[in-house]
């Protein structure tokens, strides 16, 4: 089974995360920010990877902290579950449509961390989340999980659809790339002949 479970703890953040990237997407999400635990649960769901995320942070500040710091811990959960990330697919592409909106996202678990963003929002908040935090949680899991991601939402107006597109497309990505190809099985998916950096 490909799991990993971490813990961090800050001054900040105090975050419990557990996943299981041979899932069912089953998801378990409590980090005080209902939209974002919204979006978190998309992300479990369609990526087919279980998620048990437990989040307790400093919210009568704002949100940054918590946003950021899951996705930190997401993203090292994800990268420790992989292991040697012998016979995954390591690549996966998509458009991904939300009623009026159309995201394409690209991905490639390569063990070198980069994030290209380009997604505006016409407003500042949904809600209460601020909309900048997208781009803040997709820039530390790209970091932390160690790979190469391409994000960017082609046309769209609605703020929720724009975002709703984006994490729906990193789930289905993500899902189809941490994969085991089974022409492929047991083989590293690099010329080099090891990935991770």
């Amino acid at each position: 089974m490909r799991t990993a479970s971490i813990t961090r703890a800050t001054k900040e953040t105090d975050i419990r995360l557990a996943v299981n990237l041979d899932g069912t997407g089953k998801a378990t999400i409590a980090t005080g920010v209902g939209f974002f635990d919204h979006m978190l649960d998309l992300l479990a769901r369609h990526s087919r990877i279980d998620m048990d995320i437990a989040a307790k942070g400093d919210l009568h500040i704002d949100f940054h902290h918590t946003v950021e710091d899951v996705g930190i811990a997401l993203g090292q959960a994800v990268r420790q579950a992989l292991g040697d990330m012998r016979g995954i697919t390591r690549y996966a592409s998509l458009h991904l449509p939300m009623d009026e909106t159309l995201t394409r996202v690209a991905l490639d678990i390569s063990g070198r961390p980069f994030l290209v963003f380009r997604t505006d929002f016409a407003v500042a908040k949904i809600g209460e989340f601020d909309t900048e935090l997208v781009r803040e949680f997709f820039q530390a899991f790209a970091i932390n999980a160690g790979v190469t991601l391409h994000v960017e939402t082609l046309y769209g107006t609605n703020a929720h659809h724009i975002a709703e597109s984006c994490f729906k497309g990193l789930a289905r990505a993500l899902g189809a790339a941490v994969a085991i190809d089974p022409a492929a099985a047991g083989e590293v998916p690099s010329t080099k002949g090891s990935l991770g950096g």
